[in-house]
């Protein structure tokens, strides 16, 4: 049956980084399909935010459900598991400099369990058809541009179908032209249901790209589904 259930759901969470809390006391929805911006100055949370969705930070405080899960008690066996359902996208891209495109999807796809060889490959080449990218399996990282490189991370990041997508400044090294053209591809993911919650400090993405932000401001979160808020430009 078809769940109409939030894909994330945060409950009074207060969020950590070391022994700091950078967000108190914070909740908020995200609906199946929803595109989010978060935003906020360097230092307010949105990263610690980001990486406790995905169980790097440890969740002390409230409660936080994400694509099915429970983040609170999570048990690291089940980590793995959740980051087939949910996407993550780096700024720094993260790709193993030693091997081709090909070959960091595959070292994704058997290290969250994919077994069979002929659907390996059909999904690799599907994924990298689906970021604009089909010739560039036998590539190695450094051969390709910095936009290149990031489509190659979401498609990654595509591979085990995930409900919903992290995005922590997915355009933050790549310049404007380049940039648009990767939020094009996140349009594109995002009309097929997957929801994005995407960190960023371009407020002329969020002009351009217009979808409800999160504010991340002196440890609270603010939501323009809910309040007025001014986005400064310095974002």
């Amino acid at each position: 049956m078809f769940s109409t259930d939030p894909v994330l759901r945060v409950k009074e969470a207060s969020i950590f980084q070391d022994q700091n809390t950078v967000l108190n006391d914070i909740s908020f929805e995200m609906d199946k399909g929803e595109f989010v911006f978060i935003i906020g100055r360097t230092g307010s949370g949105k990263s610690s935010l980001l990486k406790t969705l995905y169980a790097d930070l440890p969740l002390r405080q409230g409660d936080i459900s994400i694509a099915g899960f429970t983040i609170r008690d999570i048990k690291s066996n089940q980590v793995p598991m959740l980051r087939r359902k949910v996407g993550i996208i780096f700024q720094d891209f993260q790709l193993l400099a030693d091997r081709t495109v090909g070959e960091n999807l595959l070292f994704v796809m058997k290290a969250t369990g994919w077994k069979d060889n002929a659907r390996m490959k059909n999904r690799l080449a599907e994924v990298l058809m689906n970021v604009g990218l089909g010739a560039v399996e036998k590539k190695y990282p450094h051969q390709l541009s910095g936009g290149e490189q990031q489509r190659v991370v979401i498609a990654r990041a595509l591979i085990n179908e995930p409900v919903i997508l992290v995005a922590d400044e997915p355009t933050g090294n790549l310049d404007p032209e380049v940039s648009h053209g990767i939020m094009k591809i996140f349009q594109q993911i995002n009309k097929s249901g997957t929801a994005i919650l995407m960190a960023t400090h371009s407020y002329g993405l969020i002009k351009k790209f217009p979808a409800r932000v999160l504010k991340c401001e002196e440890g609270k979160l603010y939501d323009s589904a809910k309040e007025t808020f001014e986005l400064y430009s310095e974002y």
